[in-house]
């Protein structure tokens, strides 16, 4: 049955607090930087920004142990950065350069890091869900304490992929957690007009699964619920679907109009839902975090992503000897 979760800190460390913060900044500067790099037009291909849902990325795969597995959307930079990847090889691979994570044959939709446990992001709405069944099965035939946690958006929980999925996770008992952010558009849709029912969450009763939803903004709430719902999947209690409802700052796509979008509706997003400004007040105010401590991170991480965009510009070329490399597995 589904259940609205309360916004608890989750007995968070300092040291935790301030992990998070740099994952959640790092993701935002990463995006912010991307939006601007992206209109000088040297950037190839589309581009998808995830900034304003930092606390979601930041919240869940902050449980994820090294061994654990992310499939994330085609909106997976941050899922990337919170799983561990290399922000300056990513960059690169963004901007299509041989020194990418995918040697730049991947692109911002499909930059993947098999070694950190990242699937890859994802060109195929609802593609990512099928994707943990099968590590989520692997877990129980091996008898490891593995986790696989999808990432899907609230256009692709209408795919068939996803709810099929559900199912699968639910009649195999697989230790998978299923995530839904829901930013309220279908690209340019409206989830009032795609979506029927008011939680995308109540869908779980139909599988015998928990359905939890929860505020994508309060990177506290979604610590808490998603901390109950991996550790349920890790000890063996089956899957979980859990809807964070959440909001994003910028287009479906980077030159997307927005005009879809209400009046001043972003900006009152970005003046009041800001997951960044709310968890840094949060921590600051209960005296757990320095915001001196905070202030060192935003700069160290501008410089992170300063780095990054000038050493991706310098970055070679992939050869057209490499189109070739990565095309068939050798054992």
């Amino acid at each position: 049955m589904s259940t609205v979760a309360p916004p608890g800190t989750g007995r968070l460390t300092p040291e935790q607090l301030v992990e998070a913060y740099r994952v959640m900044r790092t993701i935002r500067e990463f995006e912010e930087r991307l939006h601007r790099e992206f209109a000088t037009g040297e950037i190839p291909g589309f581009v998808h920004l995830y900034a304003g849902e930092e606390a979601i990325a930041a919240g869940v795969i902050g449980h994820l142990r090294p061994e654990d597995y992310v499939a994330s959307t085609h909106r997976g930079h941050g899922h990337a950065i919170a799983k561990g990847c290399d922000v300056k090889a990513m960059m690169a691979e963004i901007y299509g350069k041989r020194t990418g994570l995918c040697h730049g044959k991947g692109g911002s939709m499909h930059i993947a890091d098999l070694e950190q446990g990242m699937l890859g992001a994802n060109g195929i709405v609802g593609g990512g869900p099928p994707l943990v069944c099968g590590v989520g099965l692997t877990a129980k035939v091996t008898g490891t304490e593995q986790v696989a946690v999808s990432f899907t958006g609230d256009g692709g929980s209408n795919q068939g992929t996803f709810l099929e999925a559900l199912n699968l996770a639910s009649a195999w008992h697989l230790p998978c957690v299923f995530v839904v952010e829901n930013n309220g558009y279908a690209e340019a849709t409206s989830s009032a007009f795609h979506q029927a029912g008011v939680d995308v969450a109540k869908r779980a009763d139909g599988f015998g699964m928990p359905g939890i939803v929860v505020d994508g903004f309060d990177f506290f709430a979604v610590r808490e619920a998603a901390g109950e719902a991996i550790a349920r999947a890790r000890s063996g209690g089956g899957p979980t679907l859990l809807e964070c409802k959440v909001g994003r700052y910028y287009g479906h796509f980077e030159g997307d109009q927005q005009t879809y979008r209400g009046p001043n509706e972003v900006e009152d997003l970005r003046r009041t839902r800001d997951c960044l400004a709310g968890m840094r007040q949060r921590a600051t105010d209960a005296g757990i975090v320095d915001a001196a401590d905070l202030d060192e991170i935003d700069r160290s991480v501008g410089r992170l992503i300063d780095e990054a965009v000038a050493e991706a510009k310098a970055a070679p070329d992939p050869t057209p000897d490499d189109v070739l490399t990565d095309v068939y597995v050798k054992y």
